[in-house]
């Protein structure tokens, strides 16, 4: 598995890559596996204002349909238009043309509260 030293996670296994004020977020290589594969991703929330660790959209799977949590207050700005087109884009590149959503930080000093690549390994014993 992969896990990019320069990304942030969480425990809810989503990713996030700041970019100045803003960042974008999608979901870690271990969950897209976890979930299988990736038939739909819903984000009703663009232009709303989300509290760090409240759910901000639905990523749907063969199987099953799991929440996506935002790991920082922030405003979603964009959905990345490319996976609602390919949503298996999530599968086979979580975390480059696989993103999820771009999103405006409220306060990024909270992304340094957030899991280092190394402390989610050993959150997911990996």
């Amino acid at each position: 598995m992969n896990f990019p030293a320069e990304l942030k996670y969480t425990k809810d296994h989503e990713w996030i890559r700041v970019e100045g004020d803003e960042a974008v977020v999608g979901i870690t290589d271990f969950a897209q596996r976890e979930l299988g594969d990736i038939v739909f991703v819903d984000i009703n929330t663009v232009g709303d204002e989300i509290a760090a660790n409240e759910v901000f959209g639905t990523i749907e799977a063969v199987k099953t349909v799991s929440d996506l949590f935002l790991p920082v207050s922030a405003t979603i700005l964009s959905v990345n238009e490319a996976i609602d087109a390919s949503p298996e884009l999530v599968n086979s590149d979580p975390y480059g043309e696989g993103w999820i959503v771009r999103i405006k930080l409220n306060n990024a000093a909270d992304v340094d509260a957030l899991l280092t690549a190394e402390q989610y390994k050993e959150e997911i014993n990996a």
